[in-house]
């Protein structure tokens, strides 16, 4: 028999299923006899009721990042609640679910808010927020964005030379150079009141590609790569600054052109 028809208050997972409208008609008519004759449950049940919100959307990107794939492989494990109620005291696998998805929406809304202290808190360039800035920046550009002529050799120089001012950092038209890829602007943009220099590029197989360089303290690393909106990013830092190349060509590709401009920059 259900916990239903035992005369106990429902729990939590069984009020939010009745709201969801999961249970079957016997369950669904004992909660709301137990709604009308119960003040403990109508409360319970108004209070749930009221944080009916849009979460699935709120939390739609948070969700889009989260391990389905093992998720999934553990929920297919976990036996059912007939196996195992001996040793799990009615906790099913709904709510064994629940508890994972609620465990990992908190870990990430903590990891996220940590990021946004350490933000606040330290040097921009010393963390990964900068690299996010940008992906989210470039995820908006399209060939058209880069269709005006690039100039000539002159002013590519004196656009290099302003960039490169700004941040303290020799900079030549031959240094940033990528083979089969076109230059097409260099510019200071402003983040979190320190100069970005972005180095645009369209290559002609996979689109807008852009070099960008701010100042960092954190001191030398070696070349990483990542994966950012839909985006192939290669970086690595100096002594005294950080750079990523970015774009929508193959990792490979993007690792042997950015191994060609950091050869550049450090000779």
């Amino acid at each position: 028999m259900s916990e239903l028809h035992k005369g106990q208050m429902p729990s939590d997972e069984q009020l939010t299923a009745f709201i969801d409208g999961e249970l079957n008609v016997s369950e669904r008519e004992r909660i709301e006899r137990l709604i009308a004759d119960d003040e403990r449950v109508a409360e319970r049940f108004d209070f749930l009721s009221r944080s009916t919100l849009p979460f699935a959307e709120a939390f739609q990107p948070i969700l889009a990042e989260a391990p389905a794939a093992r998720l999934d492989a553990m929920l297919a494990g976990i036996p059912s609640r007939e196996e195992s109620k001996a040793s799990t005291a009615g906790i099913g696998r709904r709510g064994f679910l629940a508890a994972v998805a609620a465990s990992f929406v908190a870990a990430i809304a903590v990891d996220r808010a940590v990021i946004g202290i350490g933000h606040r808190l330290s040097k921009p360039d010393e963390d990964t927020e900068w690299r996010a800035v940008v992906a989210e920046y470039l995820s908006l550009y399209t060939a058209d964005t880069l269709s005006a002529p690039a100039g000539d050799h002159a002013q590519q120089v004196a656009q290099l030379n302003e960039v490169g001012a700004k941040l303290n950092l020799s900079l030549a038209p031959e240094a940033v150079a990528m083979p089969g890829v076109e230059f097409k602007r260099a510019q200071i943009l402003n983040y979190d009141s320190k100069p970005l220099a972005q180095i645009a590029y369209l290559d002609p197989e996979s689109g807008p590609m852009a070099l960008c360089i701010v100042r960092s303290a954190k001191g030398a690393a070696a070349p990483d790569m990542e994966n950012r909106k839909g985006m192939n990013v290669v970086y690595w830092s100096s002594a005294t600054h950080a750079f990523m190349l970015i774009g929508h060509a193959p990792i490979d590709r993007m690792e042997q052109l950015a191994a060609d401009v950091r050869a550049h920059l450090v000779a």
